[in-house]
């Protein structure tokens, strides 16, 4: 039987439709519980979220929850420098950081387009302008089959790449460009700018993502709030 909430229908398929999405997440959380006690569980957690997303769309006069939530949200205030100064001090172990490398590449793929005698013969060329004073971004957006910003590949940690490009880029010291070595992908060679152990990321880095997190963090709790306060003067009753 479907419900009315603050006298608006709410039909029970968007029950169902919501215990549908919940349930992979939900039984993952709930691996030991037994079938029926699961689906009572679940039955009530989407009739809740259901609930709860009628009573923000009442009460923000909104067409979507996500308009709703926006309109509840729209002036709360980003994070001062101090909150994120502070967010950063309390919980470090979130911002640890394992050895970091910061690397420039030159690449000749071998494909469909390019065999192994021609890229190879490529690379060997870049490596003789290289040995001959060119500058390795110079080179890199003039030969490499990934041109753009001189072949710079940011800072990345081992893994991120394939095994045979990291065995040799972290082998390197920094102002060190490797020989000539081949990857799944093709030829390259390798320049590392600067190393960084593992520990603590500085916060230059990590400031952006910190003020989202807290800014996500206070809409989320509004919403909440807003929502626990809707329910307590809602009327829900069999339709």
């Amino acid at each position: 039987m479907p419900l009315l909430v603050n006298n608006q229908i709410l039909d029970e398929q968007w029950i169902r439709q919501e215990a549908d999405q919940l349930r992979p997440r939900l039984r993952a959380d709930l691996p030991d519980l037994d079938d029926l006690a699961f689906g009572i569980r679940l039955r009530e957690l989407a009739r809740e979220n259901v609930i709860g997303r009628m009573l923000l769309q009442q009460a923000a006069g909104a067409s979507s929850v996500e308009e709703a939530i926006s309109r509840i949200t729209e002036f709360v205030p980003k994070p001062g420098k101090q909150d994120v100064a502070a967010y950063y001090r309390k919980f470090p172990q979130f911002f640890q950081a394992p050895e970091m490398i910061r690397a420039a590449h030159i690449v000749k793929n071998v494909d469909e387009k390019t065999t192994e005698q021609e890229a190879e013969a490529a690379i060997l060329a870049v490596e003789q302008e290289l040995k001959a004073g060119a500058d390795f971004a110079a080179v890199a957006d003039r030969h490499s089959d990934c041109p753009g910003k001189g072949g710079d590949l940011g800072f990345f940690a081992r893994g991120e790449m394939v095994p045979e490009f990291d065995e040799v880029v972290f082998a390197l010291k920094p102002g060190e460009t490797s020989a000539i070595f081949r990857s799944p992908f093709g030829f390259h060679i390798a320049k590392v700018f600067e190393k960084r152990p593992p520990g603590l990321q500085p916060l230059s880095e990590v400031r952006d993502d910190i003020e989202q997190a807290i800014w996500r963090d206070t809409k989320r709790r509004l919403v909440m709030d807003v929502m626990e306060g809707l329910r307590a003067k809602a009327d829900i009753r069999k339709a």
